[in-house]
């Protein structure tokens, strides 16, 4: 495995942030870090890159253990964290032979690879002007080409595309996929769920301190059922239907007088649902049908893990 994690828990005070995670990212894969705010990931993410220390467990990149071998670690990995780290005044060319200086490179070297990288991220036109006439997603590529400097075997992505334009944010999804497809393990936290359904080979989705769910989109989309039936209710028809259908599988109250209910997608089971909300005097004003998503699975995961 490329990343390894067994065991892991760190905590901040009384406050436990992870706790027994177990993850295994694989090589030339895009494994993608899924949960709400607060759960986690970024304190993952930084025990992972070797910026803190974890209290509990193992973790290990490219076969080097975290703690013991951070050293060797570093030398694997690169992250790419929520916030680009560039210098605005310098040009981009300068930006990323600035840092082959720092990673040893000589200065033909870091040259050699500046114009590579530049080339490859579709900055080779705008690679002598200064950052800080990039827009968003030429300064997120940039970021992104200096972290592949010194060719990492493992790449770290902490939501790399927030605040990003639909089309720079396309543009990035391309590169990620290209690098991944080249040989690079990628793993990609993130709160925007189609960017996962896009890259990720698996996803992994941590609540609370834990690991709730972990397979592929369609694995996952498959344990929230393979229809999701929607229903709309008046105001107290609504109340009632809640208490009726409670019980019948994971149910979302999705707003808008709305309830969310995961079904095999046979009419048989439509029938019987709804002559169970008719015998109780709350049928629905509206049903539809869809497939679900990840948000399907993200807000049923989430919400069930909170009721047990």
């Amino acid at each position: 495995m490329s990343v390894q994690i067994r065991g892991l828990s760190r905590s901040f005070g009384d406050r436990t942030v992870l706790n027994g995670v177990d993850l295994d990212a694989e090589p030339s894969r895009v494994l993608a870090l899924l949960g709400p705010n607060g759960a986690g990931k970024t304190t993952l993410i930084r025990i992972v890159a070797t910026l803190l220390r974890p209290h509990g467990g193992t973790v290990r990149v490219a076969g080097h253990e975290v703690v013991t071998d951070p050293v060797a670690v570093r030398g694997e990995l690169s992250l790419t964290g929520q916030f680009t780290a560039l210098d605005d005044e310098q040009t981009g060319r300068e930006n990323v032979v600035m840092t082959g200086r720092l990673m040893h490179l000589g200065r033909r070297a870091a040259r050699g690879r500046a114009t590579e990288l530049l080339e490859r991220f579709s900055l080779g036109a705008a690679a002598d002007r200064r950052v800080r006439t990039f827009s968003g997603g030429m300064r997120r590529r940039l970021d992104l080409a200096m972290s592949l400097v010194g060719s990492p075997s493992v790449l770290v992505l902490d939501e790399p595309t927030t605040g990003l334009d639909p089309v720079s944010r396309d543009e990035l999804w391309d590169v990620v996929g290209e690098l991944a497809a080249d040989g690079t393990t990628v793993l990609l936290s993130t709160q925007y769920l189609p960017e996962a359904d896009r890259l990720a080979d698996r996803i992994a989705v941590l609540h609370e301190g834990r690991i709730v769910a972990d397979g592929t989109a369609d694995e996952l989309k498959s344990r929230v059922g393979g229809t999701r039936l929607r229903m709309t209710f008046d105001g107290p028809g609504l109340d009632r239907a809640q208490e009726l259908l409670r019980d019948l599988g994971p149910l979302r109250d999705i707003g808008r007088r709305e309830l969310d209910l995961a079904s095999d997608g046979s009419a048989a089971h439509l029938h019987r649902l709804l002559a169970e909300l008719d015998a109780a005097g709350t049928l629905p004003e509206r049903v539809s049908a869809h497939r679900p998503g990840l948000d399907d699975v993200f807000r049923t995961l989430t919400t069930a893990n909170d009721r047990s």
